[in-house]
């Protein structure tokens, strides 16, 4: 049986915890608590006579378990037999490995950023990474997440900690999946940039990240890259190729390709994002997704 983290002395807990205490602990409301205690048997064993009934660690533990179960999408019902039978923890990794589509894999992201669970997200990012790689993580996994939970943002005017919070997790995860050294195939590092006030970088740190899987090396600039500044560095390193990212069109400028410096060998450019208008960039490649940027890329310095 997979084990299942963490362990109640993980979420800070001293004493025995109310339904609503336990509640705001483990991200369920409290009637789902009350719920699973009448329908499960899965409710609080201690009792002090006059007293409301409070969770011991051990209720906790077996709680945990059933909320990450569903939320990695096993039946109520099971995820019930499981957890009374809870022995020891249950590993986030082991549970993740028990789903085996990307969609279910999705999903169970979605539910657990809704209760605000970091860990089931960042360690369930982290193993889909390892298995399949940066290109397949980013647009089986990662993207359609954000795209669920930003959804849900724009339709209901609430959730903005959960898009922060996924995003803060996924920049972790990708810059984790780049050592902090490797033997580079390409002798000038290629340039990644967000310009004009762009703050949406996701997209580049996934491209570092699986640009550095092929051992590519690349100069991060990051969000609100001026003009300047690209065209110093440019000068400086005359970089193979460079991409720049535009997630919204005020910040899509042709200025930013069509202005650079004049450096022999000339960098291909590369364009990323919805922000460019494609009637404008006819004399540069524009990448519809990572696996074409990543190409592009590629073939630019020559590997």
């Amino acid at each position: 049986m997979a084990r299942i983290s963490p362990t109640p002395q993980d979420w800070g807990m001293d004493q025995p915890l109310t339904v609503a205490a336990l509640a705001r602990q483990i991200g369920v409301a409290p009637a789902t608590l009350r719920t699973w205690d009448r329908r499960y048997g899965l409710g609080p064993s201690e009792h002090v006579e006059g007293s409301h009934r409070r969770y011991s660690r051990a209720d906790v533990a077996r709680l945990v378990t059933m909320r990450r179960l569903i939320t990695a999408g096993v039946a109520p019902s099971d995820a019930a037999l499981r957890a009374k039978s809870h022995q020891g923890e249950i590993s986030i990794p082991d549970l993740v490995t028990e789903i085996v589509v990307a969609e279910e894999l999705v999903a169970a992201i979605c539910r657990a950023a809704q209760s605000l669970d970091r860990d089931f997200v960042l360690q369930a990012l982290r193993q889909d990474l390892m298995k399949n790689g940066v290109i397949q993580c980013w647009q089986n996994v990662i993207v359609p997440v954000l795209i669920i939970v930003g959804a849900d943002w724009a339709r209901t005017g609430e959730g903005i900690e959960i898009e922060h919070m996924l995003s803060e997790i996924v920049k972790t995860v990708l810059r984790e999946s780049v050592p902090e050294e490797f033997d580079a195939i390409n002798a000038r590092p290629v340039l990644l940039a967000c310009v004009g006030e762009e703050l949406h970088s996701l997209a580049l740190h996934a491209l570092a990240a699986a640009l550095a899987e092929r051992e590519i090396a690349s100069n991060f600039l990051g969000a609100r890259t001026p003009l300047s500044a690209l065209c110093g560095i440019i000068n400086k390193s005359a970089p193979p190729a460079l991409f720049l990212w535009a997630q919204l069109s005020e910040n899509g400028d042709p200025i930013f390709f069509k202005e650079l410096p004049d450096v022999r060998p000339a960098p291909k450019i590369i364009l990323g994002g919805p922000g460019w208008n494609p009637e404008q960039c006819s004399e540069v490649t524009v990448a519809a997704d990572l696996q074409r940027a990543c190409e592009e890329i590629t073939q630019a310095i020559g590997a």
